[in-house]
């Protein structure tokens, strides 16, 4: 495994396995990764069986993670179809502080 020139990040072999059996053998309903030192990791495999609801309900609240999720749907023809989205979870905490002293900025 080596490290990504542009982000000095490594993705764990582990990584592409698991997406791949995603993919091709729809082994999974979702894998989440994260950052560990300086490499990509699983972090969770959700079965087949769970639902989206599970799936966000693994997604920490206060860490940022990874995700794949394949999103099963029928078409007006009633034509059963998948997607795989890629995920980038992640928090933004946001902080304002109004003092007397300093007055909220004007649009």
């Amino acid at each position: 495994m080596k490290a990504n020139a542009a982000s000095g990040m490594a993705v764990n072999d582990d990584c592409k396995l698991q997406f791949q059996d995603l993919k091709a053998k729809r082994s999974y309903r979702f894998l989440t990764f994260k950052i560990e030192g300086q490499q990509v990791v699983v972090d969770r495999i959700g079965s087949p069986e769970e639902s989206y609801d599970d799936f966000a309900a693994s997604l920490p609240a206060d860490e940022c993670r990874y995700a794949v999720y394949e999103f099963y749907f029928s078409t007006d023809e009633n034509c059963q179809k998948s997607k795989i989205f890629f995920i980038a979870w992640y928090i933004i905490f946001i902080v304002q502080l109004i003092t007397p002293e300093i007055p909220p900025r004007r649009r």
